[in-house]
């Protein structure tokens, strides 16, 4: 889904991830009020914003491109150059 940002995440974890919101999501929007649904996608979008807006570029990546990518590998974890497979 997040295509070459998310290569090295095992598939498990991204998929995990889209449950888990999506859950969320539904679990919110039938047990809640749709404005309660609405306050937790601002806040989503909110957080999603202040990562690639600020914290990012903060830490030398463009968040929107994610480069360089020497840098955005260390920040995840990752090793660079990505082995071949």
């Amino acid at each position: 889904m997040w295509g070459h940002r998310e290569q090295h995440t095992p598939r498990w974890r991204r998929i995990g991830k889209i449950v888990v919101l999506c859950g969320l999501s539904v679990l919110v929007s039938s047990t809640a009020e749709r404005f309660w649904f609405f306050v937790l996608l601002g806040v989503l979008a909110a957080i999603v914003l202040l990562i690639h807006a600020w914290w990012l570029p903060r830490n030398g990546i463009n968040g929107w491109t994610g480069e360089p990518r020497e840098k955005y590998y260390a920040l995840r974890g990752w090793k660079w150059p990505p082995e071949r497979q």
